[in-house]
């Protein structure tokens, strides 16, 4: 039987292996997707390098760092989607960041209510 727990750390594998292997393996076409979207090379890099770091995050064993990468992964999909409705893409092209989204938004609110739950009575201050 699929625990939570387990569904929780297959969905953070997803999203980290699906990271690490567009933006570094199949790198080349993110530089040709940008340049079709006509978005600078610098904003490519700042959004890889964002990407690659926050998806490392959501393999820490500090439950805040597992929120801001899953925080942060979903900034970037939200624009990823408001960039391809900009440019008029296809909703294949938009699959992937409402994917990821989707997936980061599950982890960050499990993460969330793991740690509301371990405080007493659920108090953060």
């Amino acid at each position: 039987m699929v625990t939570l727990p387990s569904a929780i750390y297959a969905l953070k594998t997803l999203v980290v292996g699906s990271i690490f292997f567009v933006w570094v393996v199949r790198y080349q076409n993110i530089i040709e997707e940008f340049k079709a979207y006509g978005l600078p090379a610098w904003l490519r890099d700042l959004v890889g390098i964002l990407k690659l770091s926050f998806s490392l995050m959501l393999i820490s064993s500090d439950s805040i760092v597992i929120l801001l990468g899953a925080s942060g992964i979903t900034v970037l999909m939200i624009a990823a989607m408001l960039t391809h409705l900009k440019v008029k893409s296809p909703f294949n092209k938009m699959l992937p960041s409402i994917s990821l989204m989707i997936i980061c938004l599950i982890i960050l609110l499990h993460t969330y209510s793991e740690i509301m739950n371990k405080l007493p009575d659920g108090q953060l201050f």
